[in-house]
């Protein structure tokens, strides 16, 4: 019979310890200040932080009885698009940006949630944009940080 079980603690990504079930989680989901969570298995857990958190790929909730539950990205169905150049990259920035669209910059692509749209603006702007499907993980806004401390540090006062 599924279990309801209460977050307690948060690691980030890379601490050392092997969890007892996973979270597979959207990029949307992943930002939780409270809400109950399904894990692979069917138990769930209450998140019921202080103030709103992205969970990171890989980090960790602790729970009450000291067991803990791996956060995994999901894969999402995305575009990926790229520049003839670096400049013509940060141009098409410039446009999601100017959209409000959630993005993942990386060195030499971005990545958006499918909108088909959004597609044929970047492809007439002469884009390459292809089909993809991974965990996204799109640039926070400038207001949704936690005035610069780390997620473990506001579960942890």
């Amino acid at each position: 019979m599924p279990q309801t079980f209460r977050a307690v603690g948060y690691l980030p990504s890379g601490a050392a310890n092997t969890p007892f079930d996973l979270a597979i989680l959207l990029h949307d989901e992943r930002r939780v200040r409270r809400r109950m969570l399904t894990l692979v298995h069917g138990d769930t857990v209450l998140v019921d932080f202080p103030e709103p958190i992205t969970l990171a790929d890989r980090s960790l909730l602790e729970l009450e009885d000291g067991r803990l539950v791996e956060i995994i990205a999901g894969e999402e169905p995305l575009y990926e698009v790229r520049g003839r150049d670096l400049i013509h990259l940060m141009r098409l920035c410039w446009h999601l940006g100017n959209r409000h669209l959630k993005t993942q910059i990386e060195d030499d692509r971005v990545l958006i949630l499918r909108d088909h749209v959004i597609r044929d603006m970047l492809r007439g702007l002469g884009a390459t944009v292809t089909d993809i499907s991974e965990p996204f993980h799109p640039e926070e806004g400038a207001y949704s940080h936690s005035h610069g401390e780390p997620a473990h540090a506001l579960l942890n006062r």
